[in-house]
């Protein structure tokens, strides 16, 4: 396999992307701006499930793999893209769900998540066990990782069409979830990727996995690429130059970065010319979502005189402080610095409440509240990003939603054609 064999999986004019964006959302909106934007462009679209959103036991999503998948094709068919040309992946699938328990029973619990996965037909599966589980060492030397990946891999094979799953291995990332407030960013040394790689040949080939490590289509390294709450760490080809070199002995692969949100265009253009081919983005497409959301919610009361208190932004300030799981050992600072950071940190924390069925029914009044009215061109001007008084007079609410979504997706879709930089 070439690393072109990545492009031909994901589009049918394999000359013409260099790269393939990942879209890392379980979000309905976001995945029909992504669907929407294959459509146009007659290209398959690439839709990733963590192993924290979506699992055997339901995650925080509360789908299993194949209610993922049914929850997918779904969006495809409301948009009119053809079910068959999602590629549906499955990232940090490991024991992390499950590290608070000894070893043998989150890999046990592991083994059943990625059965699940490749039962679904997922075709991309990112295994990563390099996470320690209870009374191990936080991150795992390579040899335990690799071998625990292989064991993965093994069930997989055993669970679905071996065929048709391409693998991903490694880990150069925070878990699932994102990072804190601190960004302390390493670039990955050449000797660590060469290392991992090798690892996970070894460990495959002990198991007979020889047919599936072949399949092994990326790598997962640090370009040098985070951002936190409040800040981005931008690309600097300079210091990723050495790392990047080491796919120059490794046709078969490429590099899958994550945590590329927020990133430039032109950034994210280098790094696919680099060989940092799998550009992974989530928290931007809902961070998104969110700007349009609570633009939505000040047209509404421009428009319509709807109240402050009848506001998303308020029902989800009561839903964050009512519950704070998911936020509050992320953010620092003082009552008023919090209260920032709950609604417009560049982490997004608060995509993990959008799903619940109380605030579904709250945006569900929003849009109902704006259905079948344009968006004045004025008002989008006002607040809604990147629109310009022209395009606000051809938008409904739905439409704006896409659009804004759209713009992120915009931006890896033209660094995924770059062709030089």
């Amino acid at each position: 396999m070439t690393r072109s064999a990545l492009v031909a999986l994901l589009s049918r004019d394999a000359e013409r992307r260099e790269g393939v964006t990942s879209v890392c959302s379980a979000h309905p909106m976001v995945i029909e701006a992504a669907l929407r934007r294959g459509l146009a462009r007659g290209e398959r679209v690439l839709i990733e499930a963590t192993c924290n959103q979506v699992n055997q036991e339901g995650g925080y999503t509360g789908m299993t793999p194949a209610d993922f998948r049914r929850f997918v094709e779904s969006i495809a068919a409301k948009a009119g893209y053809e079910p068959s040309r999602i590629v549906l992946g499955g990232d940090h699938l490991g024991p992390n769900p499950w590290k608070g328990l000894p070893a043998e029973q989150a890999l046990a619990r592991a083994e059943a998540m990625v059965g699940a996965y490749a039962r679904a037909g997922f075709a991309k599966i990112h295994l990563d066990a390099s996470m320690g589980c209870a009374g191990e060492p936080a991150a795992l030397p390579d040899e335990i990782a690799a071998g625990r990946a292989a064991r993965l891999a093994q069930v997989a094979e055993a669970a679905g069409a071996p065929r048709a799953i391409s693998y991903v291995v490694g880990t150069e990332v925070p878990i699932p979830g994102g990072v804190g407030e601190e960004l302390e960013v390493h670039v990955t040394e050449p000797h660590a990727a060469r290392a991992t790689i090798a690892a996970h040949e070894k460990a495959f080939a002990a198991r007979g996995l020889e047919a599936a490590f072949a399949r092994v289509i990326a790598v997962v390294v640090q370009p040098g690429v985070e951002f936190g709450a409040s800040d981005v760490v931008h690309y600097d080809r300079a210091k990723a130059r050495q790392l990047a070199a080491v796919l120059d002995d490794l046709p078969q692969l490429v590099f899958e970065a994550h945590s590329t949100d927020y990133q430039t265009r032109a950034a994210l253009a280098a790094m696919v010319a680099d060989g940092f081919a799998i550009l992974k983005v989530g928290p931007a497409l809902t961070f998104a979502l969110r700007e349009a959301l609570y633009g939505l919610d000040h047209i509404a009361q421009a428009q319509l005189g709807t109240s402050e208190a009848e506001s998303i932004r308020a029902f989800m300030e009561r839903t964050l402080t009512e519950d704070p799981r998911y936020w509050a050992e992320y953010y620092g600072g003082g009552p008023s610095e919090q209260r920032l950071l709950r609604h417009f940190s560049l982490s997004d924390r608060i995509r993990y409440y959008w799903a619940r069925p109380q605030v579904v029914d709250a945006v569900a009044r929003l849009m109902q509240r704006l259905q079948g009215r344009k968006i004045p061109p004025a008002l989008a001007h006002q607040y809604l990003p990147g629109f310009d008084l022209e395009a606000g007079a051809q938008l409904t609410a739905d439409e704006a939603i896409v659009a804004t979504i759209d713009r992120v997706l915009g931006d890896y879709s033209l660094a995924c054609e770059a062709r030089a930089v």
